[in-house]
């Protein structure tokens, strides 16, 4: 189950997406990038935390694998990968974090665990508003990973504190992750509203 409290996208996101295609494929590379660093970073960032690394290290490759998978979606389509503005959505969603260890850990894990989730609410979004096969079969193979993806970030938010306390911040979270998507730019992305 995702935990998000803002579950409903607005309907009109994913026609938007399916009609701008080379952002929405541009986008979900770097988000695939970015996923993957953030796994790494957490690993060099947390080396006294042993329960992290392996379970983050085969993540950090399972995000690269799917930037790959993406990067051959936008060269068959003649879209060339390059820079692209990113969308606020991760940097207003981590300005919730806690300053003091271990809550900055327990934080930033739970809102990983969140864009996982809003992820996959959009990729199966975007698998029903498309009509190319290949880009529907991509984004319907995508959403068991991204649903696997934010339960392991909540089992790691788990090691680090007590379930109660999980639970209670992961409410405070999910609140401010939907105000972060109904606040967020129009524009197609991923995590844009």
């Amino acid at each position: 189950m995702l935990h998000l409290a803002v579950a409903t996208t607005d309907p009109t996101w994913a026609t938007r997406a399916a009609a701008a295609l080379p952002v929405v494929l541009l986008d979900h590379a770097h988000c695939e990038k970015k996923a993957a660093s953030t796994a790494v970073n957490l690993i060099f960032r947390y080396p006294d935390r042993p329960q992290l690394m392996l379970p983050l290290s085969r993540l950090a490759r399972e995000e690269l694998a799917h930037f790959e998978e993406v990067l051959e979606q936008l060269a068959a389509r003649g879209i060339p990968f390059g820079r692209q503005r990113p969308s606020p959505y991760a940097g207003k969603l981590m300005a919730c974090l806690r300053e003091k260890e271990p809550a900055r850990l327990l934080d930033t894990l739970l809102c990983c665990a969140f864009i996982e989730a809003r992820s996959c609410e959009r990729m199966k979004l975007l698998a029903e508003a498309l009509t190319d096969p290949e880009l529907i079969k991509l984004y319907k193979g995508l959403l068991a990973a991204e649903a696997r993806h934010h339960q392991l970030y909540l089992e790691l938010a788990l090691t680090i504190a007590p379930e109660a306390e999980v639970e209670a911040r992961l409410a405070e979270i999910g609140a401010h992750e939907g105000r972060v998507i109904a606040e967020g730019p129009t524009e197609p992305r991923l995590h844009n509203a």
